[in-house]
C-alpha cells in the first residue's frame, strides 16, 4: 500500500528531492479540488531549488559600482570608509607583502560574494541578479516562517520568479492586512527595497521590524544596508549592540571581523575571528582567515596548523592545497610542497585556479634558484589566465636578469611611477630607495 500522495510529497520535500515534490504536487492540483496545502508545498519546493540566503549573497557588480550615488561624503575621513581603506591601521602585515584584489583591498583568507576580485565583467552580467548561490550558513530563522500560503508565495515570487516589484506589492498588502504589527513582513519589504537600491527606505523597514522583534537576521540585513551606504562604523556599532542582546552570536562576531578586514585593520579582524572560534571551532571562514593572517605575518608554521585543521575537517579543494603548498615551502618542509601543488592542479576546476597554482609554483622555482623552471611556470600561468598582471611582472624581472632589456634610460617616467607608488604605499622602503637613486641621477645631469 503506497503513501497518501500529499504525505509522499512532503516526504520528498523533507529529503530535499524538490523536483519530485513539485511534480507530485502538480498531479495533486490537477484533481478537483486543488488543495491549498499542495499549492503551498509546490511553491516552497520550487523556491528551495533556487533559494539564496540574502544575508550572505551580495554581489556588487559593475552597475552598482559605476552608478553608485549613495556615498555620504565625497572625501571620507580615514578609517570611516570602505572605498579608501588606506594602509594597515591595525599593525598587521603591510600591503607590500599582502596581495590585494582588483578593487584594492587585501585578499582575505576566505572568498565571499561581495569581496572577491572576480567581479562581473560586463554590464549585462552585472544587471542579472545571482540566483543559484548556496550558502555555508545554517538555514536562517527567516526560513522557518512558511506557515501560511502568503509567506510561501512571497518567497516564490522573490526567489524563483525574481520579480521584486510584485513581491514588494504583495508584502505591502500583507503588512497592511496585519495592521503593521507583523515584523516578518516588514523585513521582506526591507529586502525588496534593498534589491531595488532604495537603501534609506530599507533601513526604515528593518529598524521598525527590530523594534517589534529583536532578530539576528534583521540586524544582519540592516548592517548590509549600512555597508552599501559606505558607513562601516555604523555597521560595527550595530553589530556590537547586537552582541549585547545576543552574546556569543557567531554571525554577528564574524560580521565585525569582515568589516575590520575590509577596512584593512587586519589585527582587529584576527582578534574577532579568534572570538568566532571560541564559539564555533569548526568555522571554516575564521580558520582560513586566521591562517592567512599568520602566513602574511611571516609565521607559515602556524598558518600550516590552521590549514591542516581545515583538511582534517574535510575541506578538500584546490585553494586549500595551494595554500598548504606555499606554507610548506616557506616553513621549509620541502617534501610536502610539490605533492600539495600537484594535488591542487588535479583539483583545479577552472583555468583561473590552474593559473594561481602555476604562479605559486613559479615562486617556488625562484626560491630554489631554478630560473628556467620559474620562467616556464609563469608562462603556463599566462596560458591559463592572460590577465595575470603579477606573472607579467615576474617574467619581466626574469628577462631583465637575463639582460633582455629593450628600453632603458627613461628616468622621468620612472620617477613619476615611483612617486605614484609612494602615494599608494608611503612606508615602502624599496620605493624610497629608488626615488633617492633617481634624485642622485638628476643631480648628476
Amino acid at each position: 500500500m503506497g503513501l497518501e500522495p500529499l504525505f509522499q510529497a512532503w516526504s520528498y520535500f523533507r529529503r530535499r528531492k524538490f523536483r519530485q515534490c513539485s511534480d507530485l504536487c502538480s498531479q495533486l492540483l490537477e484533481r478537483p479540488p486543488g488543495e491549498q496545502a499542495a499549492w503551498s508545498l509546490k511553491t516552497r519546493a520550487l523556491t528551495e531549488v533556487v533559494y539564496v540566503d540574502e544575508i550572505d549573497m551580495d554581489q556588487e557588480g559593475i552597475a552598482e559600482m559605476m552608478l553608485d550615488e549613495n556615498a555620504i561624503a565625497q572625501v571620507a575621513r580615514p578609517g570611516t570608509s570602505l572605498k579608501l581603506p588606506g594602509t594597515s591601521q591595525g599593525g598587521g602585515p603591510s600591503p607590500a607583502v599582502r596581495p590585494v584584489t582588483q578593487s584594492g583591498r587585501p585578499i582575505t583568507g576566505f572568498v565571499r560574494p561581495s569581496t572577491q576580485s572576480g567581479r562581473p565583467s560586463t554590464m549585462e552580467q552585472a544587471i542579472k541578479t545571482p540566483r543559484t548561490a548556496l550558502t555555508a550558513r545554517p538555514i536562517t530563522s527567516a526560513s522557518g516562517t512558511y506557515v501560511r500560503l502568503g509567506t510561501a508565495l512571497f518567497e516564490y515570487i522573490f526567489h524563483h520568479e525574481n520579480d521584486i516589484k510584485t513581491a514588494l506589492d504583495l508584502a505591502a498588502l500583507a503588512t497592511e492586512h496585519a495592521q503593521f504589527k507583523d515584523w516578518w513582513w516588514k523585513v521582506q519589504i526591507g529586502k525588496c527595497y534593498y534589491r531595488l537600491g532604495l537603501y534609506r527606505e530599507a533601513e526604515k523597514q528593518f529598524k521598525s521590524a527590530l523594534k517589534q522583534q529583536d532578530m539576528v537576521d534583521t540586524i544582519l540585513y540592516l548592517a548590509k544596508v549600512y555597508l552599501r551606504l559606505d558607513q562601516p562604523v555604523t555597521a560595527l556599532n550595530l553589530f556590537k549592540q547586537g552582541l549585547d542582546r545576543f552574546p556569543g552570536e557567531v554571525t554577528l562576531i564574524c560580521g565585525i571581523a569582515r568589516i575590520y578586514e575590509e577596512m584593512n585593520n587586519i589585527s582587529s579582524a584576527a582578534e574577532y575571528y579568534k572570538d568566532v572560534l571560541k564559539q564555533d571551532n569548526t568555522h571554516v571562514e575564521a580558520i582560513a582567515c586566521i591562517g592567512s593572517n599568520h602566513f602574511y605575518s611571516d609565521q607559515p608554521e602556524i598558518a600550516l596548523r590552521f590549514y591542516r585543521r581545515l583538511l582534517q575537517m574535510g575541506v578538500y579543494n584546490c585553494q586549500l592545497f595551494n595554500n598548504l603548498g606555499l606554507c610548506c615551502f616557506y616553513a621549509q618542509q620541502y617534501d610536502m610542497t610539490l605533492s600539495s601543488f600537484e594535488r591542487a592542479l588535479f583539483l583545479a576546476e577552472n583555468e583561473e585556479e590552474t593559473a594561481d597554482v602555476w604562479y605559486n609554483l613559479g615562486h617556488v622555482a625562484v626560491g630554489i634558484g631554478d630560473l628556467n623552471l620559474a620562467y616556464q611556470c609563469f608562462r603556463l600561468t599566462l596560458v591559463n589566465n592572460n590577465d595575470y598582471a603579477e606573472a607579467y611582472n615576474n617574467l619581466a624581472v626574469l628577462e631583465m636578469r637575463k639582460g633582455h632589456i629593450e628600453q632603458i634610460g627613461d628616468l622621468q617616467r620612472s620617477y613619476t611611477a615611483a612617486q605614484k607608488s609612494e602615494e599608494a604605499f608611503p612606508g615602502h622602503v624599496d620605493t624610497q630607495q629608488l626615488i633617492k637613486q633617481l634624485k642622485q641621477h638628476f643631480a648628476m645631469l
